[in-house]
């Protein structure tokens, strides 16, 4: 208790000096939380990603077609339990500003692939019901204020004009990691309209969903599926799910890489703050240690105390850091949600937070430490006054 209490006020004998470096760490530890939530949130997609679900697109390019008769022949298939596919809409709410991730669905096979969007009984009665009906997740409905019963329209860029539906189920995720900012609605409303206003691009699909049995066998199936194709109007190529997501992710590696780097460079720069600042300490106690040493003190309490102050300093700054984390990150995911859906701080940030201050606090401390154990008596009692 004695050493706990000496360290204590050791920490605090120059207080301003002490509570501007915790406020550094403070500082550096939210920079460093948010960068490594940025980083979770660009992967979220691939991390919530199903091993029992593969995407079958259009071996040229997502924006190539697939023939909706494609169907039939994969759900053939040994190992394949359900087969869905949709079509990415790209329609705007009001004004191409309120951009919403919406998709076309064949709404009672995707949502039995998709368990992770939960949706009451009468509201997932309701959608199948109503060819006109869509479902938006929670959040989207938060940010328009929409709610059951609601009619809305949205703006067509891919398919041109303006269409009508009605808000039949909000759904929430059951995850933390399922994204609620998406609307779905029937496939069937879209191909109806299409046949009469556009014809050749009716019957078509942008990409299947397959729900398979075995996950082992998800690079036999896949295989199966395009063979199946081969050599038609239209391949395929089909892969997990994860893949498919992270086919996204590697168009903005080099942004990601960035911001990984920059992520550990605060750590580094806040490294240096704390070693300066125990450098100085170390140097106006040095006549303080050798008075200690005098009598009968040994290096190893001297650098206990020397830790132990570093390790104060430090782990207030990091405990600071990662409670404003939070609030912080809530901020930025509400302010981004367009582009990030999913933003929440894991544990494994906060583990990070604490693991990086613990580095910080022992190699802050290293230097000064072995200087003070190293140094001679009687030069540490000419340094005095």
């Amino acid at each position: 208790m004695h050493v706990l209490k000496l360290i204590f006020r050791n920490a605090l004998r120059h207080k301003l000096r002490a509570v501007l470096t915790v406020l550094g760490i403070t500082i550096a530890i939210l920079a460093f939380g948010v960068l490594r939530t940025l980083v979770t949130a660009w992967y979220s997609g691939v991390n919530a990603s199903s091993s029992t679900r593969l995407v079958t697109r259009n071996s040229i390019s997502l924006a190539f077609f697939l023939p909706v008769s494609y169907k039939e022949k994969i759900r053939q298939i040994t190992g394949v339990k359900v087969v869905s596919h949709a079509i990415w809409f790209n329609g705007s709410y009001i004004s191409e500003k309120n951009f919403i991730p919406n998709f076309a669905v064949e709404p009672k096979t995707f949502l039995a692939l998709y368990p992770e969007y939960a949706l009451p009984d009468d509201q997932r009665d309701a959608f199948f019901r109503d060819r006109m009906a869509a479902i938006a997740g929670r959040k989207v409905a938060q940010r328009f204020n929409w709610k059951v019963g609601d009619a809305i329209s949205l703006k067509g860029t891919i398919f041109p004009g303006t269409w009508d539906f009605v808000i039949r189920g909000i759904y929430a995720g059951t995850e933390k990691s399922t994204d609620e900012t998406q609307l779905f609605f029937h496939w069937d409303y879209l191909n109806e309209r299409l046949k009469k206003t556009v014809p050749r691009r009716a019957d078509q699909t942008g990409f299947y969903l397959i729900g398979i049995d075995n996950p082992a066998r998800a690079a036999e199936i896949s295989a199966a599926v395009d063979e199946t194709f081969k050599n038609s109007l239209a391949e395929t190529l089909t892969e997990t799910e994860k893949a498919f997501q992270m086919s996204f992710v590697t168009m903005t590696e080099a942004i990601v890489t960035v911001i990984q780097i920059v992520s550990f460079l605060v750590i580094i720069i806040i490294m240096a703050v704390v070693a300066n600042t125990m450098a100085m300490t170390a140097r106006e106690r040095i006549g303080e240690y050798s008075i200690m040493k005098t009598l009968g003190f040994g290096g190893m309490h001297i650098a206990g105390l020397i830790l132990g102050e570093s390790l104060m300093i430090t782990m207030a700054g990091c405990a600071l850091g990662v409670i404003l984390t939070f609030p912080a990150a809530k901020y930025f995911g509400h302010t981004m949600g367009n582009f990030f859906p999913v933003f929440h701080v894991s544990t494994t940030t906060v583990y990070f937070d604490i693991v990086a201050s613990l580095i910080v606090a022992l190699a802050a401390a290293a230097f000064p430490t072995w200087s003070a154990v190293n140094i001679r008596i009687a030069d540490g009692l000419r340094k005095i006054g």
